[in-house]
């Protein structure tokens, strides 16, 4: 195990114990979550242990991100990922079913959050959203979303992008989350796409 690595295990180690305490694996307050993406975007800024040369961007053609697993209880909750991913990634309207922290490490990830037009549960079928905001998470400026929140992303410029992505449950076990059709009326349920590099 090279020092870098050894470096980063023992700080993983120390910020997701931090975030266990702050938040249950699908439940968390507003403001516990905001304080844990604080710490998120702090850990984020220390580019030297997320470089290229430990997890590298995508090659093959066509292909636009890599994303890398750091860490995850044994349970499959507290989960942690490195997102690598080339300008052109872009992922339409999407809740998780738990709770979700993105930060920078480098480049820009710009981020357009949506507000459905009425109550109720998130079920496949037509339920319109609306967008509400957008925000660009790049070095010093994260995102915070709960369980039952929308966005989705797009990566608009750079050659790649570095970002941790970390949620109270593993993506691999959140087989109820809901995607949006272009029309913004529609929704039916999220096929992930993208292999974890484990």
């Amino acid at each position: 195990m090279s020092s870098v690595e050894a470096r980063r295990n023992a700080e993983v180690a120390e910020v997701m114990a931090f975030v266990r305490s702050m938040a249950d694996p699908v439940d968390v307050s507003r403001e516990n979550l905001d304080k844990i993406k604080q710490v998120m975007v702090d850990f984020a800024s220390r580019d030297e242990i997320w470089g290229e040369d430990q997890f590298p961007a995508p090659t093959e053609d066509g292909k636009v991100q890599n994303r890398y697993l750091i860490s995850k209880d044994d349970d499959d909750s507290y989960a942690l990922y490195l997102n690598v991913m080339h300008k052109g990634k872009y992922t339409p309207p999407h809740n998780h079913t738990t709770w979700a922290c993105v930060t920078a490490v480098e480049g820009e990830e710009v981020n357009y959050v949506y507000t459905p037009e009425d109550e109720g549960p998130l079920e496949p079928g037509e339920r319109p959203i609306s967008q509400t905001d957008t925000i660009i998470v790049k070095p010093g400026q994260g995102i915070a979303l709960l369980k039952d929140d929308i966005h989705a992303i797009e990566i608009k410029e750079g050659e790649a992008t570095r970002h941790l992505h970390l949620y109270g449950r593993a993506l691999e076990t959140l087989t109820k989350r809901m995607t949006w059709d272009k029309e913004l009326k529609n929704c039916h349920v999220f096929e992930m796409d993208v292999k974890t590099i484990k």
